[in-house]
């Protein structure tokens, strides 16, 4: 059994992974967590003792790191005896993190795909440009390497694949729908890191359709769904992380993501487009200071970590997935509701950064039991779901199936 984790990160996700960490510690052993700065660190350390989130006594110590070095990476996982990393870091230091992890043996866990800071939305399947490219070193060192294993990308993986597995023959699409019908009170803020989530949307949207890769514009392609709980909801077809993996892992279907948006969201993010102020690339100033418009933006906005205490209503995240089974056509919309007042009351944090938390963990709790520790990199779609929907629901994400009148726990 692995034991000891380091965890990358201290932003509102880390938060969330510190505390499921420490609730579940019998099993994860010692904890440790680092970021650049490690007074964030402390402060997450801190609400984990005040919550008396620890199941038992044990180590949990906070350290500093630079992410971007892989060798302090490396030092640091010798340091702590760390066997399992959770990089829930900016996605800018991904390759860092699994250079550190190559290195050192220990098993590697993220949640969303790399990205390098001048480039946006690249050609896909954008995980060959890094991630795949080390699939043969992890092999060759026997090192697990589970990638986007957050909500999406992760559990709506496993969801493809528990849909298809379940109750198909034969897959012919797979739209993941991302709805937070929830409110933070604020005129406008981001749910998680500001500067990834505008890069995720200024971009070309890519999708997978008739066996080839398609392009739309942010925005373009909207549709109401009808959603369990949340009701009904618009969502808009947009580029995502999970595309690229269930693209290549099950290249008979179409594969679409869509994400819940409001009109004000839409008008604001679209006027900051249009003046430039979402631009990753630096402008020079009349002063002649040099700045990136899109980093003052995420500067000049709240903190996703303080809209928690405030944050009211559900998020309702899910596959829908249509094929075949024994000649006729069938279709399972596989789902999650979680409630951010819930998640704030548990472990100070809104349901998104809870979504994407909680995931991680689970997958740590899976490689420390054996099940998911691969000794090579896999995505999650790869990887048998039941044993991740069984902690999943213990921990705190319970996952339900739908199938026309018929909604019920996935193992009713």
């Amino acid at each position: 059994m692995k034991q000891t984790v380091l965890i990358i990160g201290a932003g509102g996700v880390a938060q969330v992974v510190a505390h499921k960490c420490a609730q579940n510690n019998d099993i994860l052993g010692d904890l440790h967590i680092a970021s650049r700065t490690k007074a964030k660190c402390d402060a997450i350390v801190e609400s984990v003792h005040a919550k008396g989130a620890m199941k038992q006594d044990g180590v949990f110590e906070t350290h500093q790191v630079d992410a971007t070095q892989s060798d302090q990476v490396a030092d640091l996982i010798r340091k702590t005896g760390a066997e399992i990393v959770i990089n829930v870091g900016t996605a800018f230091v991904n390759m860092h993190v699994l250079d550190g992890c190559l290195a050192t043996g220990a098993a590697y866990i993220d949640t969303a795909i790399h990205e390098e800071p001048d480039k946006i939305c690249e050609t896909p399947p954008w995980y060959a440009n890094y991630e795949w490219k080390k699939r043969d070193a992890c092999a060759e060192k026997g090192v697990t390497a589970i990638l986007g294993a957050g909500f999406d990308p992760g559990v709506v993986n496993a969801y493809a694949r528990y849909a298809i597995d379940e109750f198909m023959d034969e897959v012919k699409s797979i739209d993941i729908v991302d709805v937070n019908a929830g409110s933070h009170g604020k005129y406008f803020a981001t749910n998680f890191d500001p500067e990834i989530n505008f890069r995720e949307f200024t971009g070309v949207v890519y999708y997978w359709e008739d066996g080839k890769w398609k392009e739309k514009s942010m925005f373009e392609t909207g549709r109401e769904w009808d959603l369990p709980v949340v009701g009904k909801q618009t969502a808009y077809q947009s580029g995502h992380d999970e595309v690229h993996s269930l693209a290549t892992n099950y290249p008979q279907a179409d594969v679409r993501f869509w994400m819940g948006f409001g009109e004000h969201y839409i008008n604001v993010f679209t006027v900051l487009k249009n003046i430039g102020l979402l631009s990753e690339h630096p402008v020079r100033l009349a002063e002649g200071q040099e700045v990136v418009p899109l980093k003052v933006v995420k500067a000049c906005l709240p903190d996703p970590s303080s809209l928690a205490p405030n944050y009211t209503g559900k998020t309702c995240i899910g596959d829908l997935v249509k094929g075949t089974k024994n000649g006729s056509d069938v279709e399972a919309f596989v789902y999650n509701v979680a409630d951010h007042k819930d998640a704030y009351e548990e472990v100070g944090s809104q349901g998104i950064s809870y979504t994407a938390g909680v995931p991680p963990v689970a997958a740590a709790i899976l490689i420390a039991q054996g099940d998911w520790d691969t000794k090579t990199m896999k995505n999650v779609e790869e990887l048998d779901p039941k044993p991740f929907f069984t902690v999943l629901d213990r921990i705190g994400l319970p996952t339900r199936v739908q199938i026309g009148n018929d909604d019920r726990p996935w193992n009713a």
